[in-house]
């Protein structure tokens, strides 16, 4: 029965941790550090449960499930929803928003700095952006179509290159600190609440999301190395997951520590990304605009890669007798590169919501498939659970809509109310106390149930 060794083991960690960790990844956490200041450990801490706990989990749960993907997962609940659930998933962490950012980061904070000033000017720059999305996804596309040689293009490749110029920028801050975070005073929502406020910044890296996503690929990946064992490839599945975890949460810190450190010498940034620049440009020059463009480019560039491969090889398996595996791998890469030409800030004003929608199902998910063995995975208990959740999440996403979206559906009134009525609204967790009701409830019904049977 072959087994992966340690070195395929840490092979795959390798492209798990290049697929998950992209330029959102280090803009987050050096735009915290920032605003932290002192209390960057506790925001920190909250950061580390969503940005590298819950992928964690997310892989482990997929792993632990012995399903082929997230469909199967989510089917459990019932099959109308495991269709849905992974469609949501799937277009929101592909070409409707977190592929198109990848090239729109790229461009923004890595590309545009080093170009001259005046072909980022006027409709200049949205040619020069165009341009670029389309090389990046015209590079996207030409990895995505050899999903097989995935390992190596990621894990040998990319990887190493993103690693040194990340190591370049960090040790060479770290070296020369510009300050200390003890004596930054942390500005608005960290100031009380550092834990709960890093804790839903660690949302925005989608990285639990992309743990049920990448599933897929890790699992093809280690059947290809000649693991055909459910249960080694579980075992491997969660290995390669524990590996790359650790791997994140080391830059995480640093990365947060770095940009706690700026404000010694440096005014908060408006975004992450202009942060990175500002650090870059303080250390290095102009040769720093340089290492920035590559290390967020090549962050960027094997996310995408990822995200649509798996995107591409989950709608393959989901519609057996509709477009091949090419096909949608060139449709998600046209989309991603229509999307990605709104702009930024388009992008993430609209994906905050939605994100505030399916993290709670996701998380819930997850929860309840490590904890399955104590209620054999009952359907009625995942139904009623996941239901309540639901409903409570779909607050979450009206009440964090752009306020002129709120205003235009009059709805401002209704996400008021839940703020004050619903424990933890306020936090972003208000689907918390909804989903253990249905917990309970399900478990109840299942109980009943089970006393029926037996009498």
């Amino acid at each position: 029965m072959k087994k992966l060794t340690f070195r395929e083991t840490i092979f795959v960690a390798s492209m798990l941790f290049g697929m998950f960790f992209g330029a959102g990844n280090l803009i987050f956490p050096v735009s915290m550090g920032q605003m932290a200041g002192r209390n960057m450990w506790q925001a920190a801490a909250g950061f580390l449960v969503t940005g590298v706990g819950l992928p964690l989990l997310s892989v482990a749960a997929l792993g632990i499930s012995r399903e082929n993907g997230l469909q199967g997962l989510a089917g459990r609940v019932g099959k109308k929803f495991g269709i849905f659930f992974t469609c949501a998933l799937y277009l929101t962490i592909g070409p409707f928003f977190a592929t198109p950012r990848c090239a729109s980061v790229s461009f923004t904070v890595g590309i545009e700095r080093i170009l001259p000033a005046n072909a980022v000017s006027g409709s200049g720059y949205m040619l020069w952006q165009a341009a670029f999305s389309f090389l990046f996804f015209a590079v996207v596309l030409f990895f995505s179509l050899r999903p097989g040689e995935i390992m190596t293009w990621i894990g040998k490749v990319l990887n190493p290159v993103f690693l040194v110029m990340l190591g370049i920028l960090v040790l060479r801050a770290l070296s020369a600190p510009m300050g200390t975070p003890g004596d930054m005073v942390p500005e608005s929502a960290y100031e009380s609440g550092a834990f709960f406020t890093g804790l839903l910044e660690g949302y925005n890296t989608m990285d639990a999301l992309a743990g049920l996503a990448f599933g897929i690929v890790v699992i093809d990946v280690i059947r290809g190395l000649g693991v055909k064992e459910p249960g080694q490839i579980a075992r491997g599945t969660v290995k390669a997951g524990i590996f790359s975890s650790l791997l994140m949460a080391v830059i995480y810190l640093l990365v947060t520590l770095v940009g706690a450190q700026s404000r010694g010498q440096l005014e908060t940034a408006p975004n992450g990304g202009e942060a990175l620049a500002q650090i870059a440009d303080y250390y290095f020059g102009g040769a720093g605009m340089l290492i920035l463009a590559v290390l967020v480019t090549v962050a960027c560039l094997k996310t995408a890669i990822g995200l649509t491969t798996s995107c591409s090889e989950t709608f393959c398996a989901m519609f057996p007798g509709g477009p091949g595996y090419r096909t949608w791998a060139v449709g998600f890469a046209t989309l991603s590169f229509l999307t990605a030409n709104l702009g930024l800030d388009a992008i993430i004003a609209y994906a905050v919501p939605v994100l505030m929608f399916l993290y709670p199902l996701a998380i819930v998910l997850v929860l309840l498939t490590l904890c399955g063995k104590w209620f054999d995975n009952d359907g009625t208990v995942l139904r009623w659970t996941l239901g309540f959740t639901g409903v409570a999440a779909m607050v979450d996403f009206l009440r964090t809509l752009p306020e002129g979206t709120k205003e235009f559906l009059h709805i401002s009134g209704v996400t008021e109310l839940a703020e004050t009525w619903i424990p933890l609204a306020g936090q972003g967790l208000g689907w918390v106390l909804p989903a253990g009701i249905g917990l309970v409830i399900g478990l109840l019904i299942r109980r009943k149930k089970q006393r029926k049977a037996a009498g």
